[in-house]
């Protein structure tokens, strides 16, 4: 299957929210995704090793240190690595200013896109009310979310048995309970400001784990999603075009398990 695949090269790859130290990681679909794109410069956008997971539990499987030396490997053949902090690893904070190897480490960029676009580059969790004011509350959501994985996870494995595709009970329930939509569209509106403030063109962040490109008040605001349930990427063509990557669809692969995806059963 590897060798029907090409590599596929952009300028900037930007990915976030990989958990690694969790169960909830798609490590294996991120090594593919790895695997089979090149990049100039590669962001690492905040949430790449879960600290307050690990704090509670040690978990890390032998694709979570793959991605890890995968990622070391780009960078000392010449890929531009930058990590960019998240509250999930935010012990990282009091490095910043520092390099991990060849990769330094940072709060936020500015990223200039071959288009001549000035894009702050920034994981997000600044703007979110409840990690920077009730940091227990966000503790308890984490949990919540991490039950909510494992139960999607279940339920996946019974509709793969039964031919069924992939489907994400988070992404359900983020798209119809009004609290949690008003919660997205305050974050997007909140990180656009931030970056207008600072005069720059747009922003690239993560943190709440849905992917989007859009403008928002005359600010591009582009979120790379995440890697444990949609698996997207953002990227910059050579051209300066920025384009969202669903890796697992492109891959026709189920995001956990890296098996071809079996079609749906047909309507009866």
């Amino acid at each position: 299957m590897d060798m029907e695949v090409p590599i596929e090269k952009y300028k900037t790859i930007w990915i976030s929210d990989i958990h690694l130290g969790t169960r909830g990681c798609s490590a294996e679909a991120l090594l593919d995704f790895l695997k089979f794109t090149e990049s100039d410069k590669l962001y690492l956008v905040g949430d790449i090793i879960d600290g307050w997971r690990l704090k509670k539990t040690w978990y890390w499987p032998q694709a979570h240190n793959d991605i890890v030396q995968k990622v070391l490997r780009k960078a000392r053949k010449g890929t531009e690595v930058i990590y960019v902090c998240g509250n999930h690893d935010e012990v990282l904070r009091q490095f910043l200013g520092l390099q991990f190897g060849p990769i330094p480490i940072v709060d936020d960029d500015i990223h200039e896109t071959a288009d001549g676009k000035r894009l702050l580059v920034i994981h997000g969790d600044q703007f979110d009310g409840v990690v920077r004011y009730a940091r227990w509350l966000a503790v308890l959501g984490d949990v919540a979310y991490d039950g909510m994985i494992w139960v999607n996870r279940w339920f996946n494995s019974i509709r793969r048995r039964l031919g069924f595709d992939y489907w994400s009970l988070s992404a359900y329930l983020k798209a119809k309970v009004k609290n949690a939509v008003s919660y997205i569209s305050s974050f997007e509106e909140a990180v656009a400001q931030a970056a207008a403030d600072r005069g720059v063109d747009g922003v690239v962040c993560g943190h709440i784990h849905k992917a989007e490109l859009r403008q928002i008040g005359g600010i591009l605001y582009a979120n790379d999603g995440d890697w444990v349930e949609s698996c997207t990427a953002l990227v910059e063509h050579m051209d300066g075009r920025l384009e969202i990557i669903d890796w697992a669809d492109r891959r026709q692969l189920n995001a956990w398990t890296m098996s071809p995806r079996e079609p749906a059963l047909a309507p009866t």
